[in-house]
């Protein structure tokens, strides 16, 4: 747990004002590779995923996973002692990521233009529900909603019953990734150019899960055609669903190539299919889909799940018996792979939480300490960072600008 900082991003320094998922997530998988991240938090409540579940008694079970490797301070920086201390940490860091509503930052002296006369090269990493931009930008953003106006809730369900909304924060996680990636190339830009200036990045909840719909808008750029809801892959690939085995169990298989279907079919025996000019190609296998659905399916709920992972393996056909978090800890895979890992937690003792992915040779990233309590790093940040005195520390406690 305490490793020495040998990540690819050590030397980096993250300044993280945000709360709930999507911009806190981008800045922990930083973290997670090396940075500092230093998160400011409200005092005497802090970040709001504080109190978000699934809980463990009054234990919120989602914040050590989410919270690793970051310091926390507490500040309030719509005071304006809190600005001034604020402005001071700003000299101090590379980055700077935030999730206010657009305008809010601005209202206060806080926004870009303010900041980049402190600190020329700071890179500042925004996230909102809409964007910095547009007649929606002070609109309130969640990722549920967020997703619901992508387009994505639109596609998932059955067309005789109601939208389906993902049944976790998915957009919010996307976005983090967005996030992550976005800093990391704005900081390569500033350090392979040698430039002198950073600037300023920014993106709505929705456009990170609407960028992987190319298919959707080219669909119906080009054929006018509204992509109706429907379960798995409908109108990508066939064959491709979920599937019950003869003892009641399920898997999901995708044959996304002609070349996996003809692995497919022949582990099936119909290598009969590979000639059949209705079967042949996914082009022909998606216009008599339900045919391909009934074969497939009939054959595979003829195998135990077992048997049919076994085989299909075998021939090198894609698939998958649907995991339950059960079946994932028992699994070999995730075992090898160090996808489940424990931390301390001061209270709980052992929590376990997601490994550091991805994986570097040369630079691994590390958990290298808990998630914080709240305003833990307090003395460490502004008393042996800042310079702040002990007495000065109370005093500003006390008024509840830490």
């Amino acid at each position: 747990m305490n490793q020495p900082n040998f990540g690819p991003l050590t030397g980096i320094r993250i300044l993280e004002v945000s709360t709930m998922i999507a911009a806190p997530y981008g800045a922990t998988l930083l973290a997670d590779l090396g940075a500092e991240v230093i998160k400011v938090e409200l005092p005497g409540t802090g970040d709001t995923l504080r109190s978000v579940g699934p809980w463990r008694g009054t234990e919120p079970l989602r914040w050590p996973g989410l919270s690793r490797n970051k310091k926390s301070i507490t500040l309030d920086i719509r005071q304006e002692e809190g600005r001034d201390i604020f402005l001071e940490l700003i000299q101090t860091v590379d980055v700077l990521i935030e999730n206010f509503r657009p305008g809010t930052l601005e209202k206060w002296d806080l926004g870009y233009d303010r900041l980049k006369t402190i600190n020329p090269r700071l890179i500042m990493t925004r996230v909102s529900g809409y964007g910095q931009t547009g007649p929606y930008r002070e609109k309130a953003g969640f990722g549920t909603p967020a997703t619901a106006f992508s387009g994505y809730t639109y596609l998932q369900g059955y067309r005789d019953r109601p939208p389906v909304s993902p049944s976790f924060s998915l957009l919010d996680y996307i976005t983090g990734v967005y996030v992550a990636f976005a800093t990391v190339s704005a900081l390569f830009h500033l350090k392979a150019n040698d430039q002198q200036e950073g600037q300023e990045v920014e993106l709505g909840l929705y456009e990170s899960i609407f960028r992987m719909m190319e298919f959707l808008v080219a669909e119906y750029d080009q054929l006018e055609k509204v992509r109706e809801r429907n379960p798995g892959l409908t109108g990508h690939s066939s064959p491709a669903g979920t599937y019950e085995t003869k003892d009641g169990k399920f898997v999901v298989l995708v044959c996304s190539t002609d070349s996996t279907f003809n692995r497919l079919a022949e582990a099936m025996g119909r290598t009969d299919m590979l000639t059949d000019p209705r079967y042949y190609t996914n082009l022909e296998r998606l216009k008599h889909d339900q045919e391909v659905q009934a074969i497939v399916s009939e054959w595979i709920r003829k195998h135990s799940q077992k048997e049919l992972l076994e085989k299909l393996d075998s021939f090198g056909v894609p698939v998958s018996p649907i995991y339950s978090i059960e079946d994932i800890f028992n699994d070999p895979q995730y075992k090898a792979r160090e996808n489940i890992v424990e931390v301390e937690h001061p209270r709980l003792g052992k929590v376990k939480v997601p490994g550091v992915i991805p994986k570097f040779s040369r630079t691994p990233g590390a958990i290298r300490h808990r998630a914080p309590e709240l305003g833990e790093h307090n003395e460490d940040i502004f008393v042996h960072g800042l310079g702040l005195s002990a007495e000065k520390l109370s005093i500003l406690k006390e008024k509840g600008v830490i």
